[in-house]
């Protein structure tokens, strides 16, 4: 009897019209998807590769180490096919001086404002978003349609037990929806096969676990589709009480919880970060200006009464030590105002850090925003990427500056020693030492991008996988009481 009984509702499922055009527009949204993807990914790599030809010929037509810069690019990852997550929002690359402070710039999306204005359609935003609604849109009428056909009394006039009547309905709905579905998925793991995008085993564990967390939060919204249907008397009542909770999961818990952790933790914009920045530099400089005319003034001072020719030789005999002076006053300045400014950032991070974590905490009351977090993570598309690479850029910044200071000191001053002079008549004049062909930067530090291991991506979406276990079982449970308790006249 309990095989007949899921037999009946996988035919139901899998004949009916609602099933055809569900999983062939599943299948062609997934497959779209994954192969946009693809191509994403793709143009990523060679926008990569040509960015990072770029700037090895630049730096083999630098001839002054004083010249010397350096600009990093972001590696692309094969696991923004699936999950796109912020991957599009942060820059591309960030620019490497002694003079300036880390910064991803250029996003995709602020270089193609079309894309942020619609947004990629990725695998992971097909499963939040449209399965979810296709899976209460087959569960809404699972009591309340037998009810009003009236095969739901004949059916427990049998002396169907409601407990296996009710596992029925779910297993038929979860097996006539979830394994249809698997198809197009695993197309499209395939065609990401075939196409040579280098995923590694790293890779497909946690594609599977992906896979693993969509099945789960899949089933929440079956479970839940039965549950209002069995505390319902009518399809109508049932599909429109299914909407509101559909809506409010998927757009509105996720947002507004996002919004109130805005109100209640406020953090500086990232505008009044840079001005406070760049306040502080101008006062930096306007007093380094300041202490190079009073120098000048105590140089000239200690000319008067010489002649012309003397000065000339005292001016021969000092200008190294003068040279020196001033550059090693110009970097302390540089490196104030490189301090204040990891300072100012550094409690940027972990001023939006703290936001953050109260945002999603509020958020994670939705399945949704647990689903999307968990597979953001495991993508290492999630909101710490930006974070994670600005890091990374200023430990980087600081081996190249030190890098780059070591090879000014070895030359001597020849080959890129910078000279600082302040007259009345011409200001302040900058020169630097006469080149000497091509530099050597073979042994130049290399910026190395960042590989996050399993455990590093895995244990931050426990807590999402445990919510959806806990959603899916509760609503789950809820629907067998629900029908144990369920009126059939």
């Amino acid at each position: 009897m309990f095989s007949t009984l899921i037999e009946k509702e996988l035919k139901s499922i899998i004949t009916g019209p609602k099933f055809i055009g569900t999983f062939v527009v599943c299948s062609i949204l997934i497959l779209l998807s994954v192969f946009i993807g693809i191509q994403e990914y793709r143009a990523t790599v060679k926008s990569y590769e040509a960015g990072r030809q770029l700037v090895e010929q630049e730096r083999q037509e630098i001839t002054s180490w004083m010249g010397l810069n350096s600009r990093v690019f972001r590696k692309p990852d094969p696991m923004q096919v699936f999950v796109a997550g912020v991957n599009n929002d942060i820059g591309r690359f960030s620019n490497i001086r002694s003079t300036e402070s880390v910064k991803l710039t250029n996003s995709i999306y602020s270089d193609d404002p079309i894309f942020a204005a619609f947004r990629f359609i990725d695998l992971c935003f097909i499963v939040q978003v449209v399965l979810s609604l296709f899976a209460i849109l087959f569960t809404y009428d699972a009591i309340t349609g037998e009810r009003e056909q009236g095969t739901l009394g004949l059916a427990l006039s049998n002396a169907v037990p409601r407990f296996r009547y009710i596992l029925t309905k779910f297993l038929g709905s979860w097996l006539g929806l979830v394994v249809p579905i698997l198809i197009p998925i695993i197309t499209g793991f395939l065609l990401v096969i075939a196409s040579g995008i280098p995923l590694t085993g790293d890779h497909w564990t946690r594609l599977l676990i992906f896979l693993g967390i969509s099945i789960l939060y899949f089933t929440f919204f079956i479970a839940l589709g039965i549950l209002v249907s069995a505390l319902t008397k009518r399809s109508s009542v049932s599909f429109l009480l299914l909407l509101v909770i559909w809506v409010t999961f998927v757009l509105i818990v996720p947002r507004v919880g996002v919004m109130a952790a805005g109100k209640i933790v406020p953090v500086p914009s990232i505008a009044e970060i840079d001005g406070q920045i760049e306040g502080f530099s101008k006062s930096c400089w306007d007093k380094y200006m300041k202490e190079l005319e009073k120098r000048l003034d105590e140089r000239n001072k200690a000319m008067q009464g010489m002649t012309e020719q003397e000065r000339e030789a005292y001016r021969d005999q000092h200008l190294w030590d003068w040279m020196q002076e001033s550059d090693a006053l110009r970097k302390d300045v540089q490196m104030d105002i490189n301090e204040v400014s990891r300072n100012l950032h550094e409690d940027l991070r972990n001023r939006k850090a703290v936001q953050e974590r109260l945002g999603f905490t509020l958020s994670r009351f939705s399945p949704a925003s647990a689903f999307q977090l968990s597979a953001m993570n495991l993508a290492g598309t999630d909101i710490r990427m930006k974070s994670r690479y600005e890091t990374a850029l200023e430990n980087y910044h600081k081996t190249f500056v030190d890098y780059k200071e070591k090879k000014q000191k070895e030359s001597g001053g020849s080959s890129g020693g910078i000279r600082i002079s302040v007259s009345s008549e011409t200001g302040v004049k900058y020169s630097f030492g006469p080149d000497k062909g091509k530099l050597d930067t073979s042994d130049m530090p290399r910026f190395q991008n960042i590989i996050q291991s399993f455990s590093d991506v895995f244990t931050p979406t426990i807590i999402d996988i445990v919510l959806l276990f806990f959603y899916s079982i509760t609503a789950v449970v809820g629907a067998f009481v629900a029908f144990l308790r369920y009126d059939v006249r």
